[in-house]
């Protein structure tokens, strides 16, 4: 027999059925045995006589029985079948369950988070969090086809790169080719995006993982997912606007709620005398309550700031005590091209940055980008850069840009972030399938973790104790 879901057993009354799934609860009433079967799209009632005695929840089990339409008093409302049950005339084990380590019938708020992140793959059978990941599918979905829809392409960049300045600590992985030598797993797709500007295909987007080694926090890991998009021929507001139509039309598609139709617009200096921060929170309690996205721009940020001797990443990137704000990538305002270009007034230089912002997060950052060669040496240079060390870290991007470079903008957006907006979860981790735990260690598997003394000596490396 052919399986059957178990959504479309209402469709089948009275006839024999193949049902395949887990056994989500069990309740024995002496030789009546009940059970709730689950599968992807459901749950539905099965009754064995004289049968089914010696299952356990969440045991792997397939049958086949007939389906019966339930008594009127018997009518479960608060599922898709609850009109009917399913009669077993015969099942077999699968795969039987042991006694689980951790509840799944409960919201899981009340675990440990280390516990849920060690038995993740049965902390995602809980109704809540199968809800958040299909969301997330679908979130992404709806982005893609309204991207899509716009003439964007889709386009993968790689993995490993090259260790640059982006504004945090980078992954690095050793060449067993190269001994000495170092890929760096990519912050961003930052300068790959801005290459396909160059090689003309106009409007990108993907969805990158991507990798930073800093400090954790609850809405920030190791790695995480954005979509990242980038078009040419645009202005700030083309590309704000082109960002803003794509994330309301996604939202509206998996029953998120907005506040705003036209995103309000906050100049920088605005938001911090009026907020104390350049991010907000513009919902009144009752929008808190019912779940409304509140989302605003931020424009005209400052493009560079003193360094925060506190942080090790930007003590690093920086040899003059000025570092940039957002991303070194970015285009002044036209009014103030000249003072980048002579290295005057830094602290007063205005960037084209933009920031998303939600709920009182930021949700998303780009720029117009800077697209001439001479702007990107200026930026580098009044972070205290040599001639010599500028061709170092981005000639690649000097030399591109003499090419025929396009004047081009674009954004990355945090989608996990935006998913646990959406699903009204405080904690990023409840957005992702396998987050890493606040410690910087992986879910499930047990990393990192030491390697062989044979793979360090491939590699050409020791380990040096702290």
């Amino acid at each position: 027999m052919t399986r059957l879901l178990i959504k479309d057993v209402t469709e089948k009354f009275d006839e024999t059925v193949f049902l395949q799934g887990w056994v989500a609860t069990k309740r024995d009433h002496g030789k009546l045995t009940f059970i709730d079967l689950r599968d992807r799209t459901g749950i539905v009632q099965c009754v064995g006589f004289g049968k089914m005695g010696e299952l356990t929840t969440e045991s792997v089990i397939e049958l086949i029985g007939t389906v019966k339409k339930r008594p009127e008093r018997m009518i479960n409302p608060h599922i898709q079948t609850g009109t009917v049950e399913i009669s077993v005339d015969e099942y077999a084990i699968l795969n039987k369950a042991e006694e689980l380590p951790i509840q799944i019938d409960t919201q899981g708020h009340e675990i440990s988070e280390e516990v849920r992140l060690r038995y993740r793959y049965l902390d995602l059978r809980r109704d809540r969090m199968q809800k958040i990941i299909r969301l997330r599918s679908a979130y992404l979905n709806a982005l893609r086809g309204a991207l899509l829809k716009k003439d964007f392409v889709e386009i993968e960049t790689p993995l490993l790169t090259k260790s640059t300045m982006e504004g945090a600590r980078d992954f690095l992985v050793p060449s067993r080719f190269q001994p000495g030598k170092f890929y760096a797993l990519p912050q961003s797709p930052q300068q790959y995006k801005q290459l396909l500007m160059t090689a003309g295909f106009e409007r990108y987007f993907q969805f990158p993982r991507c990798l930073r080694d800093e400090d954790l926090r609850a809405d920030r890991g190791f790695e995480f997912t954005q979509l990242d998009l980038e078009m040419s021929f645009v202005t700030r507001e083309d590309v704000m606007q082109t960002t803003e139509a794509v994330v309301k039309d996604a939202v509206k598609q998996v029953g998120g709620k907005l506040r705003d139709e036209i995103f309000p617009i906050i100049n920088y200096k605005e938001a911090m005398e009026k907020y104390g921060a350049d991010k907000f929170d513009l919902r009144s309690d009752e929008e808190k309550k019912a779940g409304v996205l509140a989302f605003a721009w931020v424009i005209n940020f400052p493009f560079f700031k003193k360094v925060d001797k506190k942080d090790a990443a930007e003590v690093r990137d920086s040899k003059s005590g000025w570092t940039f704000t957002h991303n070194p990538f970015s285009m002044p305002i036209s009014e103030h091209a000249a003072w980048l270009l002579e290295g005057k007034n830094i602290d007063q230089i205005t960037t084209t940055q933009y920031d998303l912002v939600c709920n009182g997060l930021e949700v998303g950052g780009g720029s117009i980008r800077t697209h001439k060669p001479e702007l990107l040496k200026a930026t580098y240079k009044i972070m205290g850069y040599s001639d010599k060390e500028i061709e170092q870290s981005v000639g690649h991007m000097l030399e591109a840009f003499k090419f025929g470079t396009p004047p081009h903008g674009g954004i990355a957006l945090g989608f996990d972030r935006l998913v646990t907006l959406l699903t009204g979860e405080e904690s990023l981790k409840e957005a992702i399938a396998f987050p890493m735990t606040s410690t910087g260690r992986t879910a499930v598997m047990d990393a990192p973790a030491e390697v062989s003394k044979e793979q360090l000596e491939e590699l050409g490396l020791s380990v040096k104790k702290k």
